[in-house]
């Protein structure tokens, strides 16, 4: 089971630069509003695109979606865990907790870096 993450020790690690945050909601609504430089990557496309988006497997990722009740977080660090990334947590109040207290949002399309 994933492990999860509070919203503080998420935003000190985005603050920070060691936390890769993925929005993992379609790019409709990521392109709408995410977490300061997320990317956005759905179940569909995690064995398609993580190699792309995410190349390092040790590196720390944190996956989130819109709420606790929304599972396509849970869906994407499950599909990240078996690929092999080794530092994969969940974010499980997701966008709507962040925005809730105050915290800054980006939106448009980011293209892969």
């Amino acid at each position: 089971m994933t492990r999860t993450i509070s919203r503080d020790d998420l935003k000190t690690g985005l603050d920070a630069g060691t936390i890769t945050a993925v929005d993992a909601l379609p790019e409709s609504y990521y392109s709408q509003q995410h977490l300061p430089g997320a990317v956005n990557l759905i179940a569909a496309d995690v064995e398609d695109r993580a190699g792309e988006l995410l190349p390092d497997k040790t590196a720390a990722i944190v996956t989130y979606c819109s709420n606790p009740a929304c599972q396509n977080s849970t869906q994407v660090a499950g599909k990240l865990e078996r690929l092999g990334y080794i530092d994969v947590r969940k974010y499980t109040d997701g966008i709507e907790d962040w925005v809730g207290a105050g915290l800054s949002t980006e939106s448009g399309v980011t293209t892969a870096r």
